[in-house]
């Protein structure tokens, strides 16, 4: 029977499944910071970038996946997320992207695609503008490219544990485990005020592109995908039945097949 945590009990109290071993992994020293990374099989690049409070653990049903289909793997823990660190100056979805190439020119990646997830997306897309020549596609999943497409927040039990499960993780993985408040605190406003992407701005983006949304998405309107969709050139809608904004984690297999989907038609 095909895995699924529907209400993610299971993610709360253990976690996705651990990532595998690799020897390929570290940290990249960049712009006050310190990026944690790791590199998993061989082939086509796939830079896999997660959620806003969240860590590279998130792809733990991912990362194999991706490997068995004959793809390189790469995470990358968001600045001050997980095992990397921040300095003091506000979160920048610039400044995450720009992370993201310095692991790149780390593992000497010349061009990747960009698997993203809610801020992960994001940080794909202004790197599919801002860096075109590094870009091999982006599967933008979850996100928001100006404040206009988010919904008013509500707190839900699955939300509840998606955040005691971050929770859980950042005491265990941050070189700052007591400064939890203050990094929700910073991601919060970042995410509030950030991106303001006009549909100028989308139009110039010229790499391959799955703007993929959920059906209970608890955060991101529908009609914003189906803005991102027309705006951005070439790009196409995936939609998600029965799952919502922590699709990868409640239905991997659902999730990981559109992934590889759009993997193929890149490769081909």
């Amino acid at each position: 029977m095909e895995f699924q945590d529907n209400d993610l009990e299971k993610f709360a109290a253990d976690g996705a499944e651990p990532l595998p071993e690799t020897d390929i992994q570290g940290h990249v020293e960049h712009d006050g910071a310190r990026i944690w990374y790791a590199a998993y099989g061989s082939g086509m690049p796939v830079i896999l970038l997660h959620g806003g409070l969240g860590n590279s653990g998130n792809w733990g049903y991912q990362v194999p996946a991706l490997v068995d289909a004959g793809y390189q793997a790469v995470v990358v823990d968001g600045r001050g997320h997980g095992r990397s660190t921040r300095d003091s100056r506000p979160y920048k979805y610039e400044l995450m992207a720009s992370d993201v190439l310095a692991v790149m020119d780390r593992l000497r990646i010349e061009k990747a695609v960009v698997v993203g997830w809610s801020d992960g997306a994001c940080t794909g897309l202004i790197l599919a503008r801002t860096n075109p020549e590094r870009m091999t596609g982006v599967f933008y999943f979850a996100c928001n490219m100006d404040p206009s497409g988010t919904k008013e927040f509500v707190p839900t039990p699955i939300i509840d544990r998606c955040f005691s499960r971050h929770v859980k993780d950042y005491a265990a993985l941050s070189a700052t485990p007591d400064q939890f408040d203050a990094f929700v605190q910073a991601v919060g406003l970042m995410q509030r005020t950030e991106p303001n992407y006009s549909a100028s701005d989308l139009a110039e983006i010229k790499a391959p592109v799955a703007i993929v949304h959920s059906e209970h998405d608890e955060f991101i309107k529908r009609d914003h995908a189906d803005h991102l969709a027309r705006s951005i050139p070439g790009a196409h809608l995936i939609l998600l039945p029965g799952v919502s904004h922590f699709a990868p984690l409640q239905r991997p297999a659902q999730f990981n097949d559109a992934m590889l989907i759009f993997l193929r038609e890149i490769a081909a």
